[in-house]
């Protein structure tokens, strides 16, 4: 089964077909850690995971990079703010993405190159770039003349002039051009700052990642992911400095993901509505974030709310509901994945919500299957997951985890329970219903059979 994906460049939804046979190469645009992760930083983690996943069951070797980057102007003035040390404020916010992206079980990339460590890297491309006569020095600066290219603009597929005039493009005396960018800049005596022939200073955020590429991946890679926030001016100025420095087709597939909204707004400082995953999880467990943001295929808006959140949890709970019935049965291992209807959604551009959708058709087709039958749907349900990234937990596990901040605790609920018991026991069926009720009004179902009372949270 061939594996097709949109590429923002052609414009189009292409068969994918790596560089190497058996090796694919991609990369991610990772976090600039100066803060915590907001929801919507982590929309490109969850959907390149899922991607990261389907290509390890096409081929051998996938190698995955994922940046840091630990050398902004938003990180010297948050540290100048904070009045601490740079390296050790970068560290603790490096740590706390790493925390909250993997408790959206999101995989740890292969590799997770630093900007700070790639220093000489980046000085090495601006001079190549100014030795093709693709940049030029400037009151301390050098910059990237967007004009030597032909193409540029190729990715966003406008003119020069129209991104121009959607952009914050900052005018400065030291440019030729209002659209040429910074590939290196001069830093003040109290900021960070390496030597170069240039004088001291700092790279340019564009030109880390393509450094970075260029020594972990080589001159052309085969995936360049990331929010659609970042085609211009972000990836258009990589593609840039990389061709024009290097030749070839530096990407052969960029990717892109939609905007998030948040209760039917554009999440932005300004409106004061962004939600850090961090707080998010002290609410809703990591694999309720990571349904809510598979719901809509990565290129369509979503829309993240409330509401989203409970579905996401119901659906969840429906889904691990089907498996503990199952929990004695052994796996059923001998899958093909190319016969199954959610592998077809995945390969088709990662259709995210068509696979959700047959995975729910899966686990209503188990819970009325012959207990012949079960064992095989019980392993095509948990290799569905798998691909997803959820259906993670031992399904008592999920039923029986404190989901939000000040919930009652699985071993008062037991206890309830086994009082709830001894009064039915007692034939005091007033006490009974009254327990069932009240752990009702804080979250807890309970459901009676044969084997006893098992229950879950709502």
């Amino acid at each position: 089964m061939s594996l097709q994906l949109y590429n923002t460049l052609s414009g189009s939804k292409e068969e994918f077909v790596p560089l190497q046979p058996e090796r694919v190469t991609m990369y991610v645009c990772g976090p600039t850690v100066y803060n915590l992760a907001h929801i919507g930083n982590a929309r490109p983690v969850v959907v390149f995971d899922t991607l990261y996943r389907l290509l390890q069951t096409h081929y051998e070797e996938v190698v995955y990079a994922r940046n840091i980057t630990d050398i902004d102007d938003k990180i010297i003035e948050a540290v100048r703010e904070s009045g601490r040390d740079m390296a050790e404020f970068a560290t603790e916010f490096t740590d706390k993405y790493r925390e909250d992206m993997a408790a959206l079980n999101a995989l740890p990339p292969t590799l997770e190159p630093h900007a700070t460590h790639h220093i000489e890297e980046m000085i090495e491309l601006t001079r190549i770039l100014l030795a093709k006569g693709h940049a030029y020095e400037s009151q301390g600066h050098v910059l990237f003349a967007v004009e030597s290219m032909a193409d540029y603009g190729q990715l966003s597929h406008r003119s020069l002039e129209d991104m121009l005039a959607g952009a914050r493009v900052e005018v400065a005396d030291y440019k030729r051009y209002a659209g040429d960018f910074v590939l290196w800049k001069p830093s003040a005596e109290d900021d960070p700052g390496w030597d170069s022939p240039w004088g001291r200073g700092r790279p340019g955020w564009h030109l880390e990642c393509s450094a970075m590429i260029h020594a972990h991946l080589g001159e052309t890679i085969d995936i360049h992911g990331g929010g659609r926030d970042l085609i211009f001016p972000h990836h258009e100025n990589e593609l840039a400095q990389s061709q024009c420095a290097h030749g070839g087709d530096y990407v052969r597939y960029w990717m892109h993901n939609a905007y998030l909204d948040i209760d039917g707004e554009k999440m932005s400082k300004s409106l004061g509505n962004f939600r850090m995953v961090r707080d998010l999880l002290s609410q809703y467990r990591g694999e309720v974030l990571r349904f809510a943001l598979l719901s809509a295929h990565y290129r369509s808006a979503l829309n993240f709310s409330a509401d989203l959140l409970q579905q996401a949890e119901a659906s969840l709970d429906g889904l691990y509901g089907a498996l503990r019935e199952v929990q004695d049965i052994e796996l059923d291992r001998d899958l093909v994945l190319a016969d199954e209807a959610f592998y077809a959604a995945l390969n088709d551009d990662l259709n995210t919500p068509i696979a959700l959708a047959e995975l729910h058709a899966l686990a209503r087709e188990l819970n009325k299957a012959v207990d012949a039958d079960r064992a095989a749907l019980k392993g095509r349900i948990l290799a569905a997951g798998n691909l997803l990234g959820i259906l993670q937990q031992d399904p008592e596990d999920w039923f029986q985890a404190t989901a939000r901040e000040g919930a009652i605790s699985a071993g008062e609920i037991e206890a309830l329970i086994e009082l709830r018991q001894q009064a039915k026991l007692d034939q005091d069926y007033p006490l009974a219903d009254k327990i069932r009720e009240d752990l009702r009004a804080q979250g807890v179902a309970l459901e009676d059979s044969r084997e006893g009372t098992q229950w879950r949270r709502e």
